[in-house]
């Protein structure tokens, strides 16, 4: 039974030293990276993001938006603890109003728990949205193409 735990410890510790060699390799390999595909967006002229549940912890959503055939937009939400979900809500929506332009895009809540992104019509390209991080336990979103 010794000899085993000890094995099992040799074999432990070997693989632990190699983690370090195996993490540089990946990070100085960019074509393997490269390699991957991107995931495909899915574009809309309107958005509805539903939020379940309240904020379990103080942590940051970040969405990304992304214009068709623009450059994409990180948007950090900053949410805390115990907020319920209209809050996150209303907080999204205020984040999105801060960071997109108002003359092309309307951000607004809708039953209270749910965020509604539109464009304006005019030339205003469809858009992506995707949710990219979550330090936020306990909040979920599901997205809707309307």
């Amino acid at each position: 039974m010794r000899s085993l735990i000890f094995a099992a410890l040799a074999c432990l510790t070997a693989l632990l030293a190699a983690a370090p060699a195996a993490a540089q390799e990946s990070v100085a390999s960019p074509q393997a990276a490269a390699g991957t595909p991107a995931p495909k967006l899915h574009y809309s002229n309107r958005w509805r993001l539903q939020v379940s549940e309240g904020a379990d912890n103080d942590g940051v959503m970040t969405f990304r938006f992304t214009p068709k055939d623009g450059a994409p937009v990180d948007i950090p939400v900053q949410l805390k603890k115990g907020r319920g979900e209209d809050g996150c809500a209303r907080d999204i929506r205020d984040a999105f109003r801060k960071a997109l332009d108002k003359k092309a895009y309307k951000i607004e809540v809708d039953d209270g728990e749910d965020v509604l992104v539109k464009k304006h019509l005019g030339h205003t390209p469809d858009f992506s949205i995707e949710l990219v991080g979550s330090t936020v336990k306990g909040t979920r979103i599901n997205f809707d193409r309307e």
